[in-house]
């Protein structure tokens, strides 16, 4: 009976459903939060929020192929969820369609990144651990570099970065405390993935959605 109960439960189809069914919900939820507070809205309307589930959920999974494909299915549904929203809401304009499929290219990219590194971080081995830790929380400090350096909103960027740094000490914690080797690779390499990840969402990503 245990054994029939874990199959289920690790079953492709049920994960995978699982995981497009939350992000489905998520990229909704995210949708319907806008305009209800001023720090709502900027945690709403950020790739950290939508990334950081994306990693949950790859933690959840046992099974590494499928954390990779959770993520994938995940992101995309986040960006169906929220697009479609946005449709019924009456605010998916005329260059929403471009838009949403460079959001839904980000996804695809990401998300079997960010799938990848949550399983990592809890069931790897190896220096990849850590490495996978950082780049969880590297999404998170290179938005905050984003909302300072690009757009200059000083509070939201100290926000995120703060967000980042202790996302950052909580990992490392988790690390060492399990046992990870290498386990400080985390913060020597969060603020480094950080600059990475701003300069490729200024040069390859604000592209994109200019030109959508």
């Amino acid at each position: 009976m245990a054994s029939t109960t874990v199959f289920r439960r690790d079953a492709p189809v049920t994960l995978l459903t699982a995981t497009t069914t939350f992000g489905l919900l998520l990229g909704w939820a995210t949708y319907g939060l806008h305009g209800m507070a001023p720090v709502l809205d900027r945690a709403t309307n950020s790739t950290s929020t939508w990334i950081i589930w994306t990693a949950a959920a790859g933690a959840l999974i046992r099974s590494r192929q499928l954390a990779i494909w959770g993520g994938a299915l995940m992101m995309l549904a986040t960006c169906g969820g929220y697009y479609t929203a946005s449709t019924l809401g009456g605010t998916f304009g005329s260059g929403g369609l471009g838009t949403a499929a460079v959001w839904s290219m980000a996804g695809l990219a990401g998300g079997p990144l960010l799938g990848w590194a949550g399983w990592t971080v809890r069931r790897g081995q190896g220096e990849l651990r850590a490495v996978a830790g950082a780049v969880i929380t590297m999404v998170v400090l290179g938005e905050g570099l984003w909302f300072g350096l690009s757009l200059r909103y000083r509070e939201d960027a100290a926000a995120f970065l703060s967000a980042g740094a202790l996302l950052t000490v909580l990992l490392t914690v988790y690390l060492a405390r399990t046992g990870a080797h290498r386990y400080w690779l985390c913060p020597v390499l969060a603020p480094v993935g950080g600059l990475v990840f701003y300069l490729a969402e200024k040069g390859i990503l604000n592209g994109l959605l200019g030109s959508a």
